[in-house]
């Protein structure tokens, strides 16, 4: 979990200023936590409290969602889901922006199977993004995740990704000229993963992520998970992004490593295996 957000601070000043170019500095002002890490908080949450309960994790997602939103209302969430934050009745709106791929790390991370990281995906998706491509791009991330931590190779994940989500038809540079802002999920966690694939060890997921401009936090939100998934997140980075974060958003992410942890993965050689 802790990779969505280094990656969500890390792009956090360029999501309006994109930077074409894995050069710059990794932290920097005016760099925070944006709605991508304090919703992946709240998926977290959402799951330590409910122990993955099935029954109790719809309402509680919600609850979480909410909780979270209200406390930290300046974290930049989009139009339709500040507005969520606020009903009384909350209902799903039929979104297919990439909210619900952000956001979804801690299930993949949480899951004890395949199937596990897909339905917990989807539910934490379907309270506000149940539209189609909503929930298929919270499955593809944390279906990624989960593969990942159990040595999938990169060779590997682009094909169970070509054959269950997204083509993959396309490299970095072959689209950093001329990719722009796209906050819909099929427009841009396709692009996340491929930066994860053709990044060689954390950092530079999140710097690949960072550099084909668009929405930038996001989409290295997306890429660090997957790559914490895979190489595990240097000590130094981990504590650096955690003092970005205040006491009641660590005492949350804490609590989840403690249950779930966050130790070096089984694939972190798959790192080798690059396409």
């Amino acid at each position: 979990m802790i990779g969505a957000i280094i990656g969500d601070i890390a792009g956090s000043r360029f999501e309006w200023n994109n930077h074409k170019s894995t050069d710059f500095e990794l932290f920097a002002y005016p760099d925070r936590p944006t709605d991508d890490s304090v919703m992946t908080l709240a998926v977290a949450k959402a799951i330590l409290e409910t122990d993955k309960d099935y029954d109790l994790l719809p309402s509680a997602f919600t609850h979480s969602m909410q909780l979270l939103g209200r406390r930290y209302p300046r974290a930049g969430y989009g139009g339709r889901f500040f507005q969520w934050i606020y009903l009384e009745k909350p209902r799903p709106y039929n979104s297919y922006g990439n909210g619900s791929a952000m956001r979804v790390s801690p299930c993949g991370f949480a899951a004890d199977s395949l199937e596990d990281a897909i339905a917990l995906a989807r539910m934490s998706a379907a309270v506000t993004h149940n539209h189609p491509e909503g929930i298929r791009g919270a499955e593809a991330v944390a279906a990624s995740i989960y593969l990942l931590r159990q040595g999938c190779s990169k060779r590997e994940l682009r094909q169970y990704i070509r054959s269950n989500y997204y083509r993959l038809d396309f490299t970095l540079d072959e689209i950093r000229p001329v990719y722009t802002f796209d906050v819909t999920c099929q427009g841009s966690v396709p692009q996340a993963i491929q930066a994860f694939l053709e990044s060689q060890h954390f950092e530079d997921a999140v710097r690949k992520a960072i550099s084909i401009g668009g929405d930038s936090d996001t989409i290295a939100a997306i890429a660090g998970a997957l790559a914490e998934a895979c190489y595990g997140v240097p000590e130094e980075l981990r504590e650096e992004a955690a003092g970005y974060l205040d006491g009641y958003q660590r005492d949350i992410y804490l609590a989840f490593e403690e249950k779930y942890g966050s130790c070096l993965p089984v694939g972190a050689a798959a790192g080798a295996d690059l396409l």
